[in-house]
């Protein structure tokens, strides 16, 4: 069968993780091309001032409350959004948080969680959207990172969760659109570093503050990638050069790009004392900030 995908302005897009950073500017997007969105979250407060402004311009939205981690409230989210909309024709699994330090320092608690959100909130997400997906068609899209296909230090529970997202939604897609030929396309989202506040968001183990590697892009990019997977099918979509760059070395000369991304540790710290090592890793936050607060961005 056919995958059939609709105009933005014709579609109920569920965004995850759209409080702040990608999901929130991708949200905010969507709504302005005409879409009806759904944002879910854990920070409630954010989502509420986020709706009532895309309802003040015009636009339709509405906020659920959700942890991705628990299968049950992601169900509650797909149920929520039929009974209001009646469907959905894009899910987008955009919820991620990054833990700051050694992989051999990180409690099993803490990596646990980082898995529990990236990984398995995204196999909720994708395991709730299905059934709706093929029956009526529409788009699945997946956000991992250029880190799904190569690695970097100081986050190594991180890019774990990230190649395991790109295991997971490769073989679905595999499953998915080409043995059961269902009318569902399924991509792979892949930005290089994004200026949004992720490592202000991420547990930080490390003594000094988290920051990003430059060059980092700004999310509009990935959410214009995003809503292009929504409107036309696409396998996976790298965003950002370095994204293209970095996974090509790490496939090409590994041993080289080991070496590389060893001296790059130090772009991962600013020259100043934690400020929230817990992050929100486990408390969610409510800065509602599509970019960061990134020195060189």
């Amino acid at each position: 069968m056919a995958v059939k995908l609709k105009k933005l302005k014709d579609q109920v897009i569920v965004i995850t993780g759209a409080s702040s950073g990608i999901g929130l500017c991708t949200a905010e997007s969507a709504a302005k091309q005409g879409a009806k969105v759904v944002l879910a979250a854990r920070s409630g407060e954010t989502l509420a001032d986020v709706v009532d402004r895309i309802d003040g311009s015009g636009g339709e939205a509405m906020a659920v409350m959700c942890d991705v981690a628990d299968r049950k409230q992601v169900d509650r989210l797909a149920q929520e959004t039929v009974e209001r909309f009646g469907r959905f024709d894009t899910w987008v699994n955009n919820a991620g948080l990054a833990i700051l330090g050694r992989a051999d320092e990180v409690s099993e608690q803490d990596a646990r969680r980082v898995f529990d959100i990236n990984f398995w909130g995204l196999v909720n997400g994708s395991l709730a959207a299905l059934p709706q997906l093929k029956s009526h068609g529409g788009a699945l899209i997946n956000v991992g990172s250029e880190v799904s296909e190569a690695s970097f230090p100081l986050l190594g529970m991180y890019v774990a969760s990230k190649h395991a997202v790109k295991g997971f939604t490769d073989s679905l897609r595999i499953e998915i659109q080409h043995m059961d030929k269902a009318p569902v396309s399924i991509t792979l989202i892949q930005p290089t570093a994004v200026d949004t506040p992720f490592d202000e968001h991420a547990r930080n183990y490390m003594d000094k503050e988290p920051n990003l590697p430059s060059p980092m892009i700004d999310p509009q990019q990935v959410a214009d990638a995003i809503l292009t997977a929504a409107t036309k099918v696409k396998r996976a979509i790298k965003v950002g050069a370095m994204a293209k760059v970095n996974t090509m070395v790490s496939k090409t000369f590994p041993g080289m790009a080991e070496r590389v991304a060893s001296g790059k540790a130090k772009e991962l710290q600013r020259d100043e004392p934690p400020r929230e090592p817990a992050g929100t890793l486990y408390a969610p936050g409510e800065s509602g900030r599509t970019h960061g607060d990134h020195p060189d961005a």
